[in-house]
């Protein structure tokens, strides 16, 4: 029996009884709250903890993000904040030099963001060719939603320029040849196909992963996409013991049968932290990509409004699908026309049914949502959860793109907030990191880099942001019973912070430090 005693600091513990004086932590689950010295008089056996006036609160559960993505990406060649072409080119080289890559074989590339870029376009091609003689190479943009892909790359991947383009995605070509730029679908669907790194690697980097997410605080987890080519892997590491965190999967519904073949006992259910919580599917792109399917059209574009993945009646037959093996789906919806796709296919499927399951479905991103459309989501018990920290990290693209009055009601958390719909946030990692406390800042201030606000009127009170990546997120998991909130008999999932986030200036909440993580009482990260 091991026991832990809180005491001496802000403990946050977002029930009713918003704080407590001390907090008693025993096998792993929340013992007792109550007075510091009634608790240290009967649990003399325990740890005494010391807070030294800091503060301890729930930890951090991370709604939606893609954490294999994350560890991956630490085998590849990071672009982000790349400034211009020539540093693109130099980054590879120095990935190639570094790495004693041998020819053939293929390189990944991350975070690219053309919007980033002195040139403000993507290099083509010939560029690729140049740089990249003799690999293939793929370079993925930062929304995971399109990419680049050199000639040798295309080869290995069977593209040509008479390839014709997949449903929902699109295959660039200029002057009669391949640009290099493939677009939502025809991107997504190959990437898939690139070969992995070796097996020790890809362990070394799921671990080292791991520690990050637990040095922002997070002891839950998201697999937001498992495609069968890491259903292996996922299998590996449910098995090996090696995750200290939960780590809740969604399966590509399309492909549900192979992947559940591979991870029998983990379907709604944990084995060493792992589990399948649900399905997962696309419905559009990427704002800053211009390929969220819209209501309106985008600036500069008359008439263009992007495109849908799959049509109505598919969507509304994976739905099905869902309701009657009771899993939980979440669905990718950027545009507002993917969120009125997903509303009424939904509301279609449950009638056809003729059930009352809820399955808590999720609208991934949500990010331009319109304000008319959060009635409906109420009523169908949907739950947005929103990827906020566009706000200050593609702020001012949104701008260009939609135009300064739609672009202020992305992530319209304040609307969802005051029709006490429950919402979430997330970092959809690798797009940037899951940095919860840097999302709740953004949240409650709503800043672009530049420091403009957009869209004032949908800052949300820091305790509602914080409830959005504890307690809502447990509620999106349907583990509102054993996390989100310091509570007898709950997990003890903690983290303590150098400041309490209510209590200091909303503007320095970004800069609040996160000292010391407890998955089930054991500390998993320490400053």
């Amino acid at each position: 029996m091991t026991k832990k005693l809180f005491y001496n600091g802000d403990i946050l513990t977002l029930e009713d009884e918003l704080y407590a004086e001390a907090v008693l932590v025993e096998d792993g689950k929340i013992k007792a709250l109550g007075k510091k010295d009634e608790l240290m008089s009967q649990n003399e056996d325990a740890e005494m903890i010391d807070l030294q006036g800091k503060t301890l609160m729930p930890s951090f559960i991370d709604a939606h993000s893609h954490f294999f993505g994350y560890a991956n990406s630490k085998l590849q060649v990071s672009l982000e904040d790349a400034v211009d072409f020539e540093d693109i080119a130099n980054r590879i080289k120095i990935f190639i030099e570094k790495n004693n890559v041998p020819e053939g074989v293929w390189i990944n590339a991350n975070n690219f963001d053309y919007n980033t870029l002195a040139e403000k376009t993507y290099p083509r091609i010939d560029f690729l060719d140049e740089v990249v003689p003799n690999n293939p190479i793929i370079i993925a943009n930062k929304s995971g939603h399109n990419g680049l892909v050199n000639s040798l790359g295309m080869k290995e991947l069977g593209i040509t320029i008479d390839t014709p383009d997949p449903e929902g995605g699109v295959i660039f070509k200029e002057n009669g040849k391949l640009n290099g730029y493939l677009e939502e679908n025809a991107f997504i669907n190959n990437v898939q196909r690139v070969p992995m790194s070796s097996t020790e690697d890809i362990m070394k980097a799921v671990l080292e992963a791991q520690n990050d997410y637990a040095s922002y605080g997070i002891t839950t987890m998201q697999e937001g996409m498992v495609v069968p080519l890491l259903a292996d892997l996922l299998a590996y590491m449910a098995h090996s013991g090696m995750m200290k965190i939960d780590y809740i999967a969604y399966v590509d519904i399309r492909e549900r049968e192979k992947i559940f073949e591979k991870l029998q006992g983990c379907i709604n259910e944990y084995k060493n932290h792992f589990k399948i919580g649900g399905f997962k599917t696309f419905l559009d792109g990427s704002p800053q990509g211009r390929t969220a399917y819209m209501r309106t059209d985008y600036q500069g574009e008359e008439g263009y409004r992007a495109y849908p993945v799959m049509s109505g009646e598919e969507l509304e037959g994976l739905i099905e699908i869902a309701l009657k093996e009771n899993m939980q789906i979440l669905a990718h919806c950027n545009g507002d026309a993917a969120v009125a796709q997903y509303l009424e296919q939904y509301k279609k499927a449950k009638e056809n049914l003729n059930t009352d399951n809820d399955i808590r479905p999720v609208i991934v991103h949500a990010q331009l949502m319109g304000l008319d459309q959060l009635p409906e989501v109420k009523k169908l018990g949907m739950i947005p959860s929103f990827f906020v920290a566009h706000v200050y990290h593609w702020g001012n693209i949104h701008v260009q793109n939609f135009g300064l009055e739609r672009a202020s009601q992305i992530s319209p958390a304040k609307a969802a907030l005051d029709l006490g719909i429950k919402f979430t946030f997330h970092q959809d990692a690798p797009v940037i990191e899951p940095n919860m406390l840097e999302t709740i800042w953004i949240a409650c201030n709503r800043k672009m880099k530049d420091g403009t606000v957009l869209g004032e009127e949908q800052r949300i009170p820091v305790l509602a942001a914080i409830e959005a990546v504890t307690k809502n997120a447990a509620y999106q998991y349907f583990e509102e019973d054993i996390k989100g909130t310091i509570k007898e008999n709950k997990l003890a999932d903690l983290v303590i912070l150098d400041k309490n986030p209510l209590k200091v200036d909303v503007d320095d909440i970004r800069n609040i430090k996160v000292v010391e993580t407890f998955k089930e009482g054991n500390s998993i990260y320490k400053a």
